[in-house]
């Protein structure tokens, strides 16, 4: 594996415009938005263009991207509370659609034979014949080194488990039989299809908020905008 490889085939946080839309439907025109800590990881720009198209005239922002907000036709306010934010980008419990979701490539896979090990320290031994597959998407774009075999990703559908220590830019997922994923096969890892809520599963693993990891993941991989 190559180091230009993983940069081709790094993970991506997908932007729902359509799911911020229909979070935003029916907002009251004198509420405050919330785009502190770049919209939480899902684009001042995004979110804040988002907001005013609903109606939405003042947001809380950042000392550094006061003038961004503003050259979008919204006004810079300060502790004022603001719109349920949770519900607004769909957090899970929220009530919202997500609106940001994280999905990387399988990059290989290879078969594990029962009492065989993976990743750092082999602190996971495969209790019978399984395929596994190597995903980019580690602690370095916010998949917390303690979801290593506490989490699952969607692969073709499927809830697999990420098992084994999780790297600094991969993860190893059991896919379970020889034919459950190829190379190429689109890993999501949170925000739709089988892992729609799996946020959830992470607050619970990690004692991190919701909000505290979507950020942190929107922050460190590259987001596209998606309808």
């Amino acid at each position: 594996m190559t180091s230009q490889r993983l940069r081709t085939s790094a993970p991506r946080a997908r932007v729902s415009a359509a799911a911020l839309a229909a979070n935003l439907r029916d907002t009251p025109p004198d509420a405050i938005g919330d785009v502190r800590r770049d919209a939480w990881g899902h684009g001042l720009v995004t979110v804040a263009r988002a907001l005013h198209a609903a109606g939405v005239r003042a947001v809380r922002a950042d000392a550094p991207d006061v003038a961004i907000v503003e050259d979008l036709g919204l006004v810079a306010t300060a502790d004022e509370p603001t719109l349920p934010m949770a519900r607004v980008l769909g957090l899970p419990g929220s009530g919202g659609q997500p609106v940001l979701s994280l999905a990387s490539r399988v990059l290989s896979t290879k078969p594990l034979l029962a009492g065989e090990g993976v990743s750092y320290g082999f602190v996971h031994r495969a209790p019978a014949d399984t395929q596994i597959a190597l995903v980019p998407g580690g602690y370095a774009q916010g998949v917390v080194r303690a979801l290593g075999s506490r989490a699952h990703v969607d692969i073709r559908g499927r809830r697999c488990a990420i098992v084994g220590r999780v790297a600094m830019d991969v993860c190893v997922v059991d896919v379970g039989r020889a034919d459950g994923a190829e190379p190429g096969d689109e890993v999501v890892f949170f925000g739709s299809g089988a892992v729609r809520d799996e946020i959830a599963e992470w607050t619970t693993v990690t004692g991190l908020t919701a909000a505290e990891l979507v950020a942190r993941v929107g922050l460190g991989v590259e987001r596209e905008v998606v309808a």
